[in-house]
C-alpha cells in the first residue's frame, strides 16, 4: 500500500516538474537521446562483433579423428603386449 502511494506522488510531482521545467526539460530530453543513441548503437555493435568472431570459429574444420583411431587401437595393443610382458616377468622373478 505505502508503494501505491508513493507511486503515485512521484508520479503527481513528476507531472508538476514537467509543466513547470518543460523547456530544460526538452533541452535535456534533446541532449540526452543521441548519447544514448550513440552508447546503444555502440554496444549492437559490439555485440555484432563478438557474434561475428564466435561464428568463425565454429567454421573451423574439424580435425581427421579417423587416423587417431588408428592410432589408438595400435596404442591398445601395445599396451596388452607390454601387460603381458610384465606378467611374464612377474612369474619368471617369483619362479627364482
Amino acid at each position: 500500500m505505502k508503494t501505491l502511494i508513493g507511486g503515485a506522488v512521484a508520479a503527481v510531482l513528476g507531472i508538476i516538474g514537467l509543466s513547470v521545467w518543460w523547456k530544460p526539460f526538452l533541452q535535456l530530453l534533446a541532449g540526452g537521446v543521441p548519447a544514448m543513441l550513440l552508447l546503444g548503437g555502440a554496444l549492437a555493435v559490439y555485440l555484432g562483433f563478438d557474434e561475428l568472431k564466435d561464428s568463425w570459429k565454429k567454421e573451423e574444420p574439424a580435425i581427421d579423428t579417423s587416423s587417431n583411431k588408428d592410432e589408438v587401437e595400435k596404442y591398445k595393443q601395445e599396451i596388452d603386449n607390454l601387460k603381458k610382458e610384465v606378467e611374464s616377468l612377474k612369474k619368471e622373478k617369483a619362479s627364482e
